[in-house]
């Protein structure tokens, strides 16, 4: 081998390192980027909690019996414990970023444990809990204890004073619980449209298709398709899918059926495309064996053709489901950017990604509660990559 032609291999082989190099460290800086912000807010409470904060005005009615217990020893230093009221504040952030005041105890014995609830005095067992915001609490005498003015002030508020005309708190708010049952509405529906569809297709084109200028024209077109901005599908959902479910449904404006079914187009080419790779690759012996035994071609195609491309339309769906989750360009269109945490198929919703767009849409923008639903989606997308990969080496092993 000359020399000239090893220092041409050199480069080539250079090139290779430098590029697979620069691509792990584009990746890598993405997935330290999301953690680094994300992981500290990163909890079980974020995703079965609530976005918005459910408000309690609460006041106590009859004689008081004053805590007896003392402060705990669990208590840090930013933390204010009254040991009339038995109950501990700290100042601290919300999801959202803003400065609020925390519940981080209360004993037993607290007369907070059992207030009643001036919105719906019929609720037993009503009373504050660790995790809530205080937003207020409103005296006879003198001026009502605020956030602004810290914990420890309104811990000593609280403590020099017999009673009480009112305390408002609210639950903590932030979660992402409704955005989670959207993205899987979105996901289950999408999947139901566009599966089917996209799998009988492709086994159209590949099995029964005669190979001539239309079917060539069918394809070129699906490929193109693929490469189509999906904010013109969602201009197409909104022109055609959100009128037609307006009418046939009690819909009054996007929702989650025609923001399903805007995503099902989405998806068509990328099944489409992807099943008809893996019915290519299933060899054409199995074919000649299966009509050599006596079977038709409907019969080798739906038996012995399809169970073999199994694997391939799995990772077709993990594509799509991918392509579901990361999807917002066409859902703000299809279905709204109302953050809801009562999920209808008939209302307004958002899917984990525009709840991202939505809160970096803000001024100013919650980059660390964005960063943290960033983290979620990923850790979804692993779990379904890693589900996908064990169902796959099941099915290989079985047509082995």
């Amino acid at each position: 081998m000359s020399n000239r032609r090893k220092k041409i291999d050199i480069l080539y082989q250079a090139l290779t390192y430098v590029a697979s190099s620069i691509a792990v460290i584009a990746l890598s800086m993405i997935f330290i980027y999301v953690f680094r912000n994300g992981s500290d807010l990163l909890d079980f409470g974020l995703l079965v909690n609530d976005y918005h904060e459910k408000y309690y005005n609460a006041d106590i009615e009859g004689d008081i019996t004053y805590s007896t217990t003392e402060a705990p020893d669990t208590l840090e230093d930013n933390m204010y414990y009254s040991d009339r009221w038995g109950i501990a504040f700290e100042d601290t952030e919300n999801r959202e970023g803003k400065n609020v005041i925390r519940v981080v105890y209360i004993a037993k014995d607290s007369p907070m444990q059992s207030l009643n609830d001036k919105n719906n005095p019929t609720t037993e067992n009503f009373g504050i809990k660790v995790g809530n915001i205080v937003t207020a609490i409103k005296f006879e005498d003198k001026a009502s204890a605020l956030p602004i003015y810290g914990a420890e002030y309104m811990i000593n508020e609280l403590n020099a004073s017999d009673n009480f005309r009112e305390i408002v708190f609210t639950s903590l708010g932030g979660g992402i619980r409704g955005s989670i049952i959207t993205t899987l509405y979105v996901i289950g529906m999408s999947l139901l449209f566009s599966l089917p569809i996209g799998i009988f297709t492709a086994i159209y084109l590949n099995e029964f298709a005669p190979k001539n200028r239309i079917t060539n024209t069918l394809r070129s077109m699906v490929e193109v398709l693929t490469g189509v901005p999906s904010i013109i599908f969602g201009l197409m959902g909104l022109a055609v899918f959100v009128p037609l479910t307006v009418r046939y449904t009690s819909a009054t404006s996007g929702n989650l059926i025609s923001g399903s079914l805007t995503l099902g187009v989405i998806l068509l080419p990328v099944i489409i495309r992807s099943t008809e790779e893996s019915l290519k690759v299933v060899p054409d012996a199995l074919r000649n064996a299966s009509l050599a035994l006596g079977a038709n071609h409907t019969q080798t195609t739906f038996k012995v053709v399809l169970p073999n491309a199994l694997p391939g339309i799995l990772t077709a769906t993990l594509l799509a489901i991918g392509r579901i989750i990361g999807e917002s360009a066409a859902l703000i269109f299809a279905i709204g950017t109302a953050v809801k945490d009562d999920i209808s198929i008939f209302g307004k919703s958002t899917t984990l990604a525009v709840h991202i767009w939505s809160l970096m849409s803000d001024e100013p923008a919650n980059i660390q509660l964005a960063s943290t639903i960033a983290v979620v989606i990923l850790l979804i997308v692993l779990v379904l990559n890693i589900s996908v990969k064990l169902i796959s080496m099941r099915f290989k092993k079985r047509y082995e």
